[in-house]
């Protein structure tokens, strides 16, 4: 008998997040082996009237074929799938895979090529922009321990973060959305942190359960060349399989002009894919109130209560600062006491104290709120 938090999870996705109608296509993308849920989805497509299509993803096929791949084959290998993705109206994909670390010794030149070649055309130019669509984990061992739990709890955890009332979150983020829209200056303070820009003219787009499960930020970007001062993101980042850790940005005019970590040639190396990698394209305040330490999946970690990512490389269009990147690469600062602390301004007024709405307007995102 399949557990019940499955089905209501698919029902979510189809009705909810990528709101299929009758006639649509759907691709549902599974990384990994997991079976119950991607039956429910296409039992679910199926019985609102969709057409749904699979692709069944295995990471260490993924990896040895990016081991050796060419630039002719990745160009090939992007034109079919490519083509595939302009006949979907919906795209679902499911995360699980075993371990992700899967792809650490793909050689960094590949795996640049495979970002700037398929993933840039496919997934941010094509699924982002001209589909309906919504991206998720789906909980195994690999990811309670990286969650330092039990397979069991993580799934409690997973379900109560997944199945969360996302239509309650989405009306608490209007004012945080309008309030975003009419702001020019942001400031950022925290240990080793201080850092301001300007969001004047971008916008704000709210993130409610229709992109990302699990969900809960608002976002922006900033003005492309406003950025000055010094961030100190404190959550391990992993990235093409490997962890980074300690990151830390100075920045002039928009650029990074310095960038450490744990592995700082590695982290200078991605920096320098193109020239927008070294700017900014989102900037997102995260409030989930069941999501509270990081465990190195940015799905779950950007949505971190208390939190905020601060992006380097591409910008979305609806948010649109001008940058252009092959990558998209979100760092999140957790600013909650037991982190360190930190504070958010908008036009120097303090709206976010140690991780907590402090104005009126907003404090329907603080977590009591939001379970």
């Amino acid at each position: 008998m399949r557990d019940p938090r499955i089905q209501k999870l698919a029902e979510n996705l189809v009705g909810y997040s990528v709101d299929m109608q009758p006639g649509e296509n759907v691709l549902i993308e599974m990384i990994g082996s997991e079976r119950d849920l991607l039956n429910a989805i296409v039992e679910e497509v199926g019985k609102k009237g969709g057409r749904p299509f699979v692709q069944l993803t295995d990471k260490t096929v993924q990896r040895a074929m990016l081991k050796n791949a060419t630039k002719e084959q990745l160009t090939l290998w992007a034109e079919f799938d490519l083509n595939r993705m302009k006949e979907m109206d919906c795209y679902i994909g499911i995360r699980a895979g075993e371990n992700v670390n899967d792809l650490a010794d793909v050689p960094e030149e590949n795996m640049k090529l495979y970002n700037a070649l398929y993933s840039h055309p496919v997934h941010s130019e094509e699924r982002v922009k001209r589909t309906k669509w919504v991206v998720l984990r789906y909980p195994n061992a690999s990811m309670a321990q990286l969650a330092n739990t039990s397979t069991e709890a993580f799934e409690d955890f997973y379900f109560d973060v997944c199945n969360l009332d996302y239509s309650k979150m989405d009306r608490a983020q209007d004012p945080l959305a309008e309030l975003m829209r009419k702001t020019d200056k942001v400031r950022i303070v925290s240990p080793g942190t201080d850092l301001t820009f300007s969001i004047k003219g971008i916008g704000a787009e709210k993130c409610s359960g229709q992109k990302n499960i699990p969900d809960g930020e608002v976002y922006t970007a900033p003005v492309r060349d406003s950025v000055n001062g010094t961030i100190s993101y404190n959550s391990p980042s992993l990235y093409n399989g490997i962890t980074f850790e300690n990151i830390k940005f100075t920045f002039e005019n928009g650029k990074i002009v310095e960038a450490t970590s744990n592995d700082t040639a590695r982290l200078n190396e991605i920096l320098d894919s193109d020239e927008g990698a070294r700017y900014i394209g989102e900037f997102a305040i995260g409030f989930n109130p069941y999501i509270l330490t990081p465990m190195k999946d940015i799905l779950f970690d950007e949505k971190i209560a208390g939190s905020l990512h601060f992006t380097p490389g591409q910008a979305y269009d609806v948010t649109d600062n001008g940058n252009r990147s092959s990558i998209h690469w979100d760092l999140v600062l957790i600013q909650r006491p037991e982190y360190g602390g930190g504070e958010i301004y908008f036009d120097d007024v303090l709206i976010r104290k140690d991780g907590l709405f402090v104005i009126p307007e907003l404090e329907g995102l603080n977590p009591e709120n939001l379970k």
